[in-house]
C-alpha cells in the first residue's frame, strides 16, 4: 500500500495537508550511485521521499500523521525521513494533537552510514518529549516494519498495532539463526507472533484501522477505557 493509497482511505477526505514535501535527501557521504537512485525513485513513486507527514482528520478528529512508503528505498529511513518525522512530532506537540504513525520500511539507509542511525535516536528522543509532555502516540506497524525503524520510533506508541501478518523485526532471521544456531518458530517476527509475546497492543485489520483508532481518539478526549484491549 503506497503512502498516497493510506492516507487516502484512513485520513477524512481532503483534510489531510502535507508537510515539508520540499525537503530531499542529499549526498552527505558521496556514497557511488545514490543520487542517481533517489532520482530514479521520486520519479517511480511521485515522492520526495519514503515518508509523507502532515495534518488531517480521522472521522473527524484533528490529528498530525507520519505515513512511510516502502515503494521509495524500501521505505528506509535517512536523515531527511528522521527529521520530516522529528518534526511531525514537534508540530503534533505545538498543537496539542495526537500522533498516528504508519511504518513501512526496511531499516536505516546504508548509504547515510551513522547519519542514518543518528535518526533513531532523533525520533525516540522527540517521541519521549512528546510523552511527557501528555501527548498521545498511536503506532501502526505494517509490513515490513524492520531494523531501525522498528527499533526506534515505530514500537514506542502508547499504542502499538500492527496489520495482519506484518513482518516486524530488528535483525533478520537467517541471520539470527546463524548466530543463535537454533531453527526459529515458523511464524517468529510476525504481527501475530508479537501480540502473543506481548510486544503489540493489537492486531487490527487494514478496513478496521480507522474506526479503532477513532475510539482511541474519542476515549482519550474523555478518558475512558478500550474494553477490546483490556478483555
Amino acid at each position: 500500500m503506497t503512502a498516497k493509497e493510506r492516507i487516502d482511505s484512513f485520513f477524512d477526505a481532503g483534510s489531510f495537508r502535507e508537510m515539508d514535501r520540499e525537503m530531499v535527501s542529499e549526498n552527505p557521504l558521496s556514497f557511488p550511485g545514490y543520487l542517481e537512485k533517489l532520482e530514479k525513485d521520486r520519479e517511480v513513486s511521485k515522492l520526495n521521499e519514503a515518508v509523507v507527514t502532515g495534518e488531517g482528520t480521522v472521522n473527524g478528529f484533528p490529528v498530525v500523521g507520519a505515513v512511510m512508503d516502502s515503494s521509495f528505498r524500501m521505505g528506509s529511513m535517512g536523515s531527511v525521513v528522521g527529521e520530516k518525522i522529528a518534526r511531525a512530532i514537534e508540530h503534533a506537540e505545538e498543537r496539542e494533537l495526537p500522533l498516528i504513525l504508519f511504518a513501512a520500511s526496511g531499516g536505516a539507509r546504508m548509504q547515510e552510514g551513522v547519519l542514518s542511525l543518528m535518526q533513531m535516536a532523533k525520533t525516540s528522543a522527540a517521541l519521549k518529549r512528546f510523552s511527557d509532555r501528555g501527548g498521545l502516540t498511536i503506532s501502526v506497524m505494517t509490513h515490513p516494519t524492520t531494523g531501525g525503524v522498528s527499533a526506534s520510533f515505530a514500537s514506542l506508541g502508547d499504542y502499538n498495532f500492527a496489520e495482519p501478518g506484518a513482518l516486524i523485526g530488528f535483525a533478520g532471521r537467517r541471520i539470527i539463526e546463524q548466530t543463535i544456531r537454533e531453527k526459529l518458530p515458523e511464524d517468529f517476527q510476525t504481527a501475530e507472533f508479537l501480540l502473543k509475546h506481548g510486544q503489540l497492543d493489537a492486531v487490527i485489520p487494514r478496513d478496521q484501522l480507522k474506526d479503532k483508532i477513532s475510539l482511541i481518539l474519542e476515549l482519550h478526549r474523555q478518558g475512558g477505557e478500550l474494553p477490546w484491549l483490556t478483555s
